[in-house]
């Protein structure tokens, strides 16, 4: 997508941290964009930032929990109906869940993957036919995790489980997608300054309380890394990722010793007697590129 101007942005979780810097540098590339967040304090200081920005007219707020379907298409009637058609969905909205190993609850996976995984699920499945439908092309954005790419200690099994799953549908509907003039982007940040440990005030009542996680959260402070990259940092190698059609966008190559350990160790653990018919059917298959050229 080499012109962002004009086009329609919606982007969950969209009030704070990444969703914003992504926000910010979508307007200043001259679309116009919904922001979606499930925190009201975070929308209507965004909304006001942005008012005093001299954005007002190009953004709009929608209170939404990506985990309520029957919501998530509301808020996509309301954006088509206020800007028109969607062309950029940006599955940004997340929990950073943690906690005991011993003290995982079915509430706490049910709740870290309705979030982290369904979240982007359902953006899909709400967006995507709306895209398909106009025929002006697009872009999809699902928020990942550089955890998601490295071993991780067993506190963020949670979390993990879901983002590793965002960036295998990244990775699959892209080839088939691109057929129809439609990008994928999937990015796996790694230390940004975010409010993504405010878990605990994002849990919806019907999740529960998650004895052994809320214990955890409700003292949760951000990890006092040496250094953090800033969100409106990510929102523009964000926006570049858009332009050029690249899969991946990787914010830190601190992680890549590891990467390459975990890679190193899957490809080692694979057979070398090979079946030539299998062979031959995998090499007849289309392979979704990393990047376009």
């Amino acid at each position: 997508m080499d012109s962002i101007k004009g086009r329609v942005a919606f982007v969950t979780g969209g009030a704070s941290g990444i969703g914003l810097g992504i926000t910010h540098a979508l307007l200043g590339a001259g679309a116009q964009v919904v922001i979606a967040d499930l925190r009201a304090d975070h929308l209507e200081a965004a909304l006001a930032a942005l008012a005093q920005r001299g954005q007002a007219g190009n953004v709009h707020g929608i209170r939404l929990d990506v985990t309520d379907r029957a919501a998530m298409a509301a808020a996509a009637e309301e954006a088509e109906r206020l800007f028109g058609r969607v062309h950029i969905l940006v599955n940004n909205a997340g929990v950073g869940i943690q906690g005991p190993l011993k003290g995982i609850t079915y509430e706490d996976w049910d709740f870290g993957l309705a979030v982290n995984l369904g979240g982007v699920i359902n953006g899909l499945q709400t967006f995507l036919p709306r895209i398909r439908a106009h025929g002006e092309g697009g872009h999809i954005v699902n928020t990942s995790s550089l955890s998601a790419l490295v071993p991780m200690p067993a506190q963020f099994a949670v979390y993990t489980a879901a983002k590793a799953a965002v960036i295998a549908i990244s990775e699959n509907i892209r080839g088939e997608l691109a057929q129809e003039h439609i990008g994928v982007t999937v990015l796996c940040p790694g230390p940004v300054r975010t409010n993504i440990h405010e878990v605990g005030r994002n849990r919806p009542e019907r999740f529960g309380a998650g004895a052994a996680f809320k214990a955890v959260q409700e003292g949760a402070v951000p990890v006092p890394f040496p250094a953090q990259m800033e969100p409106d940092q990510v929102g523009e190698l964000v926006l570049d990722a858009i332009r050029r059609d690249q899969l991946y966008v990787i914010t830190h190559g601190e992680w890549r010793a590891a990467a390459e350990q975990r890679h190193a160790a899957q490809v080692a653990a694979m057979p070398t007697k090979l079946d030539p018919a299998l062979v031959s059917w995998l090499q007849s298959r289309p392979a979704a590129a990393a990047k376009k050229d």
